[in-house]
């Protein structure tokens, strides 16, 4: 199989090992190398066993639950000189018993996995809970990879997938609550199975009341791919509710609304979607909470490869406000793209066309999220308002298309956390520049306050190409990156 865009390769066994395909790839989608993967974006693989496997991914290419015996290779050579460049992506819940080279991957997060052996990096790699043969931390590219490694996951639910048991019944499994966690999975049955008789599967013709009442009666929900064109939120109300989206369902704001809304609910999991901003300007794209809820410990709410774009196939100007805003506290952000597109299907966007001021927001206090990126929002990229909230791997770009006006003075920056903020923690933070257009300087690539609770681990900054400069990596500490140094770190 190799594997396209909006394409989920999805095994239905209990485990890994109870599907087997001989080969599942993904090759460069251009091969000139400076295109390489770049835009090799939405496509899966995820509970199922195969052999040697070459992943050229960038962002919302998840794998997951997977079990290669032999190789994986995250990059494509294209012939003569080079390899493809390569911009991901996201290991998590799996086994390489061989080694697994990332080549000119830029950068990259796996969480608990094992591994055979891990062999290179170029900008970024970010290990959390992973065993076997995990590389050392090491900050910068210099004298070695640039290597953050946590030894442990401190909360985790995997994420929620489908299975067919040995009478012919589908059910809905539900990975139980980890904390501390090492390596992957080994004990599958340490789950909630969910019946399809609770389960409503939907598709694109339905409209959202009707989603809305079968999630309203205590139902679970499965979106099967396509185009939902919502004129009204999906809402999800019932604590424990499952929506589990497959093959990249797409849902789209089609009057104003957010895609999804979720209640003061605990134990909420939503994953597998494509959020998409529509032609009237929305508050958000996702909404999770109400300002104040606090969520519980004991049973978080979890996102799982929750991808959103504003703009990209649209020849209409769209917009969003806020992509994804968390209110709520306790939520888990495990896997996340969050893309103001560059180029659409009418080329380059440029003077601030599609408009949306913030990737995410978070308001809600103990939030953690594995694998972030957030990309070309007109503002600042992250904004985090809540407390003690975890960071581990944050990829982002900062917008193409701004002038120096728009982007303001001291400017925007791409992760910044409020200075009310007390306790806040980040592991492997990485903000880029491409001023394409205009020549544009902004400070910082991150902001935040001082004191002993704020700690940010191998933070840096890096010059992609085009005009003006990132003067520091944050709040003045760092060296600038431009035309004349490509790459910042603080260690």
């Amino acid at each position: 199989m190799n594997v396209g865009f909006y394409t989920s390769v999805i095994g239905l066994g209990a485990s890994p090992a109870d599907t087997t395909i001989g080969t599942v790839k993904v090759e460069n989608g251009d091969f000139d190398y400076t295109g390489g993967a770049l835009d090799n974006f939405w496509r899966s693989v995820e509970n199922i066993a195969t052999g040697n496997t070459l992943w050229a991914v960038s962002q919302a290419c998840p794998m997951r639950r997977v079990l290669i015996r032999g190789n994986l290779d995250l990059f494509q050579y294209n012939g003569g000189c080079c390899a493809g460049y390569a911009s991901g992506g996201y290991l998590a819940d799996s086994e390489v018993t061989g080694t697994v080279t990332s080549g000119s991957q830029q950068q990259w997060f796996t969480r608990n996995s094992k591994v055979g052996k891990w062999n290179g990096g170029v900008w970024n790699m970010v290990f959390v809970g992973v065993s076997g043969g995990v590389p050392g931390n090491h900050c910068g590219n210099a004298g070695g990879n640039p290597n953050t490694v946590v030894g442990a996951t401190p909360v985790i639910a995997e994420k929620p997938y489908i299975i067919i048991k040995t009478n012919g019944a589908y059910t809905l499994r539900v990975p139980r609550l980890e904390t501390n966690k090492v390596g992957q999975t080994t004990n599958f049955g340490n789950a909630d199975d969910i019946d399809f008789e609770k389960v409503f599967v939907a598709n694109d013709t339905i409209p959202a009341s009707v989603i809305n009442s079968k999630l309203a009666s205590g139902l679970h929900l499965v979106l099967s791919p396509g185009n939902y064109k919502l004129t009204e939120s999906i809402n999800i109300n019932n604590p424990n509710t499952v929506v589990l989206g497959i093959g990249f369902p797409t849902l789209i704001s089609s009057n104003g609304n957010p895609a999804i809304k979720v209640g003061n609910v605990d134990g909420v999991r939503v994953a597998g979607v494509l959020l998409q901003a529509g032609p009237t300007r929305s508050p958000t794209l996702l909404t999770v909470g109400e300002m104040g809820y606090k969520g519980s410990a004991q049973n978080p709410t979890h996102i799982y490869d929750i991808f959103a774009r504003v703009g990209g196939p649209d020849r209409v100007e769209v917009s969003t406000d806020v992509v994804i805003q968390i209110n709520s506290g306790n939520v888990v952000f495990d896997n996340s793209w969050l893309w103001r597109a560059d180029h659409s299907v009418a080329g380059n966007v440029v003077n601030s066309q599609n408009p949306s001021y913030n990737g995410l927001v978070v308001n809600g206090d103990d939030v953690i999220a594995y694998s972030l990126a957030v990309e070309h929002h007109l503002h600042d990229l992250v904004v985090w308002n809540g407390e003690r909230g975890r960071t581990y791997f944050y990829q982002s770009e900062l917008p193409y298309d701004v002038t120096q006006a728009n982007f303001g003075s001291p400017g925007y920056v791409g992760y910044k956390v409020d200075q009310k903020v007390a306790q806040h923690h980040a592991w492997g933070i990485g903000v880029y520049s491409f001023f394409r257009d205009n020549s544009v300087t902004t400070v910082n690539g991150i902001t935040g306050p001082t004191g002993s609770g704020i700690q940010f681990v191998y933070p840096f900054t890096k010059y992609l190409s085009g005009n003006g400069e990132i003067s520091h990596v944050i709040d003045g500490r760092g060296n600038a990156v431009n035309s004349k140094n490509s790459i910042a770190f603080i260690c």
